[in-house]
């Protein structure tokens, strides 16, 4: 089974597909189940790349999911230890996307087999997390009922060591919105006074929005970036648009967050005598909250198995790379992480959010942690990329499906 979850890796890594948009990667991932015996179903709640595979009848239903797009601009050649892109300006695996579904197959196949031999009543279910760096898939499978008679999920994320946690898991919820603005057009020489800009109108915004930051709760994050800024200088823009996530760490002040950014593009149109001409919600996630019970359950699988034996070539090259990015040159883990027990208020908390959140409040939910990246690396980075197609992905994800 080594192998066959190595293939996997390196397989899904030659795609780096972004969101919406996975589609070589769940042609072929539907493929491996359908030849293992699964039943598929393409295209739920009204996603091409998404899909539900099953196999099996009767309780528990065990949910095994992860997520599967790339990041853009993230291309880079494994196991290359400086910047090195093999199509420049392209995506790629740069959160380690490529490795998660090699996790929950393999372990999943494995579990079949044993479910077989001893005739154990079951269903296996095992998803995409399709579109998760644009926070915009889970919730649809949410909505339209894929956990309603689920027992549990087991969600699992590339990281840099083996572990798992239950209660608040930290970071953010967020909800992510596109603001567009509609002008008037003019020469931007000839006449400017008879364009309206909606670029202005952006613009306005955002130094509105950064004005407000002195303001913001500690927990408070928030990032955008502009989405049209017109299509030549010398034509007053008739449209623009610019793409916000508003995080914090509970729902209301999340809300409240984007009150506050509908009434800075009010305030933007006013000045610039335009117009919103849509506020589009692209995405959303729930903080994430996590179960105790089958957090520690999978802790003994995890203590069992412990982190993988590392060789000095693996060492190597994780040292390389946090010397190319200037961090401490500690290596990969050799020592379990613990049980996590819950972000308390005053401690130091991710910004980021992932929508298991939105499944992790309506089914017990855990997210399995494996080390096939690098420690002391920024994320969302070129330099994430590096090691997802090498012995040390190979080696995470497997420990990853023995858990």
């Amino acid at each position: 089974m080594e192998r066959f979850t190595q293939q996997m890796v390196d397989q899904i890594f030659s795609y780096g597909e972004l969101g919406f948009q996975e589609v070589e990667t769940s042609r072929y991932l539907v493929g491996v189940l359908r030849k293992h015996g699964f039943e598929v179903r393409e295209g739920i709640s009204g996603m091409p790349t998404a899909w539900m595979a099953s196999w099996g009848s009767g309780k528990p239903i065990i949910a095994l999911g992860s997520d599967i797009d790339g990041i853009p601009q993230a291309s880079q050649k494994p196991g290359v230890a400086y910047r090195d892109p093999l199509v420049e300006g392209a995506p790629g695996h740069g959160e380690g996307h490529n490795s998660g579904q090699a996790v929950i197959i393999t372990a999943a196949i494995a579990v079949k087999k044993v479910m077989e031999r001893e005739k154990i009543p079951g269903t296996l279910r095992i998803w995409p997390g399709v579109a998760e760096e644009l926070v915009a898939g889970k919730a649809y499978f949410v909505r339209d009922g894929f956990f309603r008679d689920v027992d549990v999920t087991l969600f699992t994320h590339v990281a840099s060591n083996l572990a798992t946690g239950y209660g608040d898991a930290g970071g953010t919820g967020l909800v992510s919105v596109e603001y567009s603005f509609l002008g008037e057009t003019a020469h931007a020489a000839g006449a400017p006074w008879r364009g309206k800009s909606a670029l202005d109108a952006v613009e306005l915004m955002n130094v509105g929005w950064n004005y407000r930051r002195e303001h913001l709760r500690l927990p408070h994050r928030s990032h955008y970036v502009i989405r049209n800024g017109g299509d030549q200088p010398n034509v007053v823009p008739r449209t623009a648009s610019v793409w916000y996530y508003f995080r914090d760490i509970d729902y209301p002040k999340i809300m409240e967050l984007w009150e506050i950014g509908n009434r800075m593009a009010e305030g933007a149109a006013l000045m610039t005598n335009t117009r919103i001409d849509s506020v589009r919600v692209l995405g959303a996630a729930w903080p994430r909250h996590f179960n105790r019970p089958v957090a520690e359950a999978m802790t003994k699988n995890i203590e069992q198995v412990g982190l993988p034996a590392w060789s000095e070539a693996d060492q190597q090259m994780a040292r390389a790379v946090q010397r190319e990015l200037n961090v401490e040159e500690q290596g990969l883990d050799t020592t379990l992480a613990p049980l996590g027990t819950g972000v308390r208020p005053e401690d130091n908390r991710g910004g980021g959010s992932d929508d298991i959140g939105d499944i992790s409040w309506v089914v017990p939910t855990v997210t399995l942690r494996f080390p096939s990246n690098i420690p002391n690396l920024p994320g969302h980075h070129w330099s994430n990329a590096i090691s997802m197609a090498t012995p040390i992905a190979h080696k995470g994800a497997t420990a990853g499906a023995k858990v």
